[in-house]
């Protein structure tokens, strides 16, 4: 069998990793004539998310340790806490870089430049046409070209778009702030509006934060504003709030991460010989947590199903059957937080410890404790 995996970020290099040990030839396809080397924001991959990654031969080895959850108010007063096993935050240009380091050692095809305009699916397998006038064949194709997926819209041309939340994303680092705390523990504040910081390992102080802005921006026009004109804005969205208001104090640059956007539920994941694989079928809201991580466990699952079931359309039935409803799960909770992320009343704040306590850890734990047992047979 050979798979054609359209997209070339993170989750179709594992894809393909994960493709290849189950015994099926891969091939990646990325739009972009170039590498995306140095792009992209902070993301955190949890412990599933990196037994996901394992599996598909790429080890820890990458970003910062995190184990512990902390949320505070805007007084410093430590609402609630969880502990769970240890995820890595990480740039996502890292994070690439060594997938990337990966699919050269194992010999995968990654090729640049070739944009899917149009699939031709048949009994007997599939073919891509590129803009670049190239075609390639295969026997199953992968769209793992995220969350404006051209594979999506061939799959179901009346699929539904990304979802803006009505907030934008934004990060920066602060020194000599003032402002400490446990290296191994990432701390959410909730206030006049959202912040999560952790401190690195030179002492920095890594924050991101969302505004609540009306109307979605691009990353490119985000940047096209100053960055001290948005530094004044989230200045007065914080007011007094600690520890934001140190922390953008000593803050000289800010990265627009772009606007948080959420898929809504993806009625089709496959056609025929095509198929969904993270964000293209499943794109929570970032304040999840779970992004990469649920990316290379469906990349993992799907490998799995099509490597124990040989008819195509059962394996891509049962993939979907495995994955769905965790995802929708995560995707759902996701959503609730978000509405939190703007601040929170005086109510929710006597509430969130006996919430975090009750139902907020088991959630956070059950998600974060899921695995993949790669050896078990895939039953249909």
């Amino acid at each position: 069998m050979r798979a054609l995996v359209i997209g070339g970020g993170i989750a179709g290099p594992v894809t393909a990793l994960a493709l290849q040990k189950a015994g099926i030839d891969a091939a990646v396809f990325e739009a972009y004539d170039t590498t995306a080397d140095g792009v992209g924001g902070m993301l955190t991959v949890a412990p599933n998310g990196l037994a996901a990654l394992k599996i598909a031969g790429l080890e820890a080895e990458f970003g910062d340790p995190l184990r512990h959850m902390v949320m505070a108010d805007a007084q410093g007063r430590t609402l609630g806490r969880i502990t769970g096993g240890t995820s890595r935050v990480v740039t996502r240009a890292e994070l690439y870089q060594r997938l990337r380091e990966r699919t050269v050692a194992q010999r995968i095809k990654v090729e640049h430049g070739k944009r899917l305009v149009e699939v031709e699916s048949r009994e007997d397998g599939v073919t891509a046409t590129f803009s670049d006038g190239t075609s390639e064949s295969g026997d199953v194709l992968v769209g793992a070209d995220g969350i404006r997926s051209a594979v999506r819209e061939i799959i179901d041309p009346g699929a539904p778009e990304p979802e803006y939340v009505g907030l934008l994303g934004f990060g920066s680092y602060a020194e000599s702030s003032g402002v400490h705390g446990d290296p191994e523990s990432m701390y959410f504040v909730f206030g006049s509006s959202f912040l999560g910081y952790w401190e690195q390992p030179d002492g920095k102080i890594a924050w991101f934060t969302n505004l609540a802005v009306p109307e979605p921006m691009t990353a490119a026009e985000m940047a096209a504003i100053p960055a001290e004109s948005w530094l004044d804005r989230l200045r007065v969205a914080y007011g007094d709030d600690l520890p934001a208001k140190r922390l953008l104090a000593h803050s000289s640059t800010v990265i627009g991460g772009g606007p948080l956007e959420m898929m809504p539920t993806v009625p089709r994941w496959h056609h025929d010989r095509m198929v969904l694989v993270g964000d293209s079928a499943h794109a929570p809201s970032a304040s999840s947590g779970q992004g990469a991580s649920l990316a290379a466990e469906s990349a993992v699952q799907l490998a799995r199903c099509l490597r124990d079931i040989r008819d195509i359309p059962t394996a891509f039935a049962t993939y979907e059957q495995l994955r769905r409803p965790r995802v929708e799960g995560i995707a759902a909770r996701a959503a609730r937080t978000n509405s939190n992320k703007r601040g929170i009343g005086p109510i929710t704040r006597l509430l969130m410890p006996l919430v975090m306590k009750t139902f907020g850890a088991k959630a956070f734990t059950k998600d974060q404790n899921y695995r993949i047992d790669w050896d078990a047979q895939v039953s249909r």
